[in-house]
C-alpha cells in the first residue's frame, strides 16, 4: 500500500493528497500518519510546500468526513432513539445512557470534534454522533478543520524533519491507536459490569 501511495503522490502532487486524504476518512485503513508523513518527505525534498500539503490534506479530510457525518444528519438521532429502546440492551446502551451521550455532545460537541481529530479511530467516527444530533453544520466543519490542521501540520513536518525515514512515524504513532482501543475496550467492560450490576440490584 505504501509503494502505491508514494506512486499517487509522486504522479498527482496535491490532488493526490486531497485524493488519498479523502479515502482515508471514508475507508480508516488507509493511515493518514503515513500519506502525510510522504508528504513532508516530498516538502523537504523541495516537490511540495508545506502549506500546500496541509491545505490539501484539510480539504480532503473535509470531503472524507462530509460523507459520514451528511448521511448521520439525514437519518437523524429520533431514528435512532427507537433503535436504541428496542435493542440498545445487547450493547449496553440504556436509553438513558443515550440521552446523556447526546446532552454531553450537545454540550462539548465543538471540543469533543476538534481533539477527536487528534485520536487515531476516533476522527472518522465521530463524525457520525454529530450528523445524528445534527451538530450545526459551521461548527462540524470549522472545528473539524482546525483539528485537523494540527494534526497534519505535525505529521508533515515530522516527514520533513525524518524525511526517507518517514516510515518511523506510523510505527511510532500506532502504540496510541492501542492505548485508545485498550481504554475504550476497558470502558466498555467496566460498562457491562454496572449494568449487570444495577439489574440485579433491581431484580
Amino acid at each position: 500500500m505504501v509503494a502505491w501511495m508514494i506512486q499517487v503522490l509522486g504522479d498527482w502532487g496535491l490532488p493526490g493528497i486531497f485524493f488519498l486524504m479523502v479515502l482515508e476518512n471514508v475507508f480508516p485503513p488507509i493511515p493518514s500518519e503515513v500519506i502525510m508523513a510522504l508528504a513532508g518527505f516530498n516538502v523537504a525534498q523541495g516537490r511540495l510546500t508545506f502549506v500546500g500539503v496541509v491545505a490539501a490534506g484539510i480539504l480532503g479530510t473535509l470531503v472524507g468526513n462530509a460523507a459520514w457525518y451528511e448521511v448521520a444528519r439525514a437519518i437523524g438521532v429520533e431514528r435512532v432513539r427507537p433503535l436504541i429502546d428496542r435493542y440498545g440492551k445487547w450493547f449496553a446502551i440504556s436509553p438513558e445512557d443515550f440521552r446523556q451521550a447526546e446532552h454531553v455532545l450537545g454540550k462539548y460537541g465543538p471540543f469533543a470534534i476538534c481533539f477527536g481529530r487528534l485520536l487515531p479511530g476516533i476522527r472518522t467516527l465521530i463524525s457520525v454522533p454529530a450528523g445524528l444530533i445534527r451538530m450545526p453544520r459551521l461548527a462540524f466543519y470549522g472545528w473539524t478543520a482546525l483539528g485537523t490542521g494540527v494534526w497534519l501540520s505535525f505529521l508533515t513536518g515530522a516527514g520533513m524533519v525524518l524525511e526517507d525515514h518517514y516510515d518511523k512515524i506510523d510505527k511510532w504513532v500506532e502504540p496510541l491507536g492501542y492505548v485508545v482501543i485498550v481504554l475504550f475496550v476497558g470502558g466498555y467492560v467496566a460498562h457491562l459490569v454496572r449494568v449487570w450490576l444495577r439489574s440485579r440490584k433491581t431484580s
